[in-house]
């Protein structure tokens, strides 16, 4: 029997958890917000099923037991961008897929860390029913591997105020791709104890934020709507120009391709019904 594949009544349960607390956490969703309908929770769940499938073929052929996994949750083709969200999955010693990954709460400007099956990160109120995966070089991650599934260090570098669109190199606030890049320095080196040592360690590997353009009457409406949107950690030079550098889903998913010995980008589609 194949324990990773996820079953008919653990997609039920997934389900039911879903609509029991609509009112939960989501990257950037309002508490609100309407419960996603029957179509989409099915989309979800299959798309759930097929990554899955995906990951466990993955595993069997090379041993991958870590990927970093994106969804397309919002429609980001303004600024250029595909992917919306990333989290880590990797495989337990049991079997099923886990995903650690940092969340918004209720569109507020706090977060937390949470660990879900991959039913349940892609029960999102998605943009599109896709998904992405990178698998990083072996020893990143055998070292992400042992950090995922340790409580005590998994939110070391979690920091709780959260925008949308903070600073890629800053530390006042944090959203959800740059608390799973900056987790990635601290499993790789042991050096890392802090958020500025783990950009340090970022820009070593030369990974490069993505620069979106956001005029000032969208940040200002941004920032009066929503608490989950603020500006004022980007250098007064680059927010006055209306470029926004900040971690996208995109960026890490090319950035991560890129290391040595990386798999490439790899997806997987449910088609609309």
């Amino acid at each position: 029997m194949n324990h990773s594949r996820l079953t008919f009544t653990t997609l039920l349960i997934a389900a039911g958890a879903l609509l029991a607390c609509a009112g939960a956490a989501n990257a950037g969703q309002r508490c609100d917000a309407a419960p996603p309908t029957p179509q989409a929770i099915a989309r979800g769940l299959d798309l759930a099923q097929r990554t899955a499938d995906t990951l466990d073929a993955e595993h069997q052929r090379h041993g991958t037991r870590v990927v970093l996994l994106a969804r397309a949750g919002q429609d980001l083709t303004r600024y250029g961008q595909h992917f919306s969200h990333v989290g880590w999955a990797y495989k337990t010693a049991q079997g099923p897929w886990r995903v650690v990954h940092k969340l918004n709460e209720c569109g507020a400007d706090q977060s937390i860390i949470t660990r879900q099956g991959l039913g349940e990160f892609f029960l999102d109120d998605l943009w599109r029913h896709e998904a992405a995966w990178v698998p990083p070089a072996p020893d990143l991650q055998d070292a992400l591997w042992k950090l995922l599934q340790d409580n005590r260090r998994v939110p070391v570098l979690h920091q709780r105020r959260y925008s949308m669109v903070s600073y890629a190199w800053g530390t006042r606030y944090q959203q959800s791709n740059q608390w799973a890049i900056e987790t990635l320095a601290l499993a790789a080196e042991p050096q890392v104890q802090r958020r500025e040592q783990a950009q340090a360690w970022l820009r070593l590997k030369d990974y490069r934020p993505a620069t979106l353009r956001i005029g000032a009457l969208t940040r200002l409406g941004g920032r009066m709507t929503a608490g989950n949107i603020a500006f004022d950690d980007h250098p007064n030079a680059q927010r006055f120009a209306d470029r926004i550098e900040t971690v996208t889903a995109d960026s890490v998913l090319d950035w991560l391709a890129r290391l040595p010995a990386a798999g490439g980008v790899q997806r997987v589609e449910v088609s609309a019904p």
